[in-house]
């Protein structure tokens, strides 16, 4: 019976750690090409409904 405890808190505790080598960020997941293309497709459409709400 504890040793089946013990396997899942030795497994929790393992992927709670992070993995080493992958501490880049959220920063660098924003700046993959595919993902800033998103983000400045998204600005540009709230960029565009503001002008638009702003000329009526």
């Amino acid at each position: 019976m504890f040793s089946a405890t013990t396997e899942a808190c030795e497994s929790s505790d393992a992927l709670a750690a992070p993995p080493q080598g992958e501490g880049r960020g959220c920063l660098h997941t924003l700046s993959i090409p595919s993902c800033f293309g998103f983000l400045a497709f998204i600005g540009t459409l709230l960029l565009l409904a503001a002008v638009h709400d702003l000329t009526q």
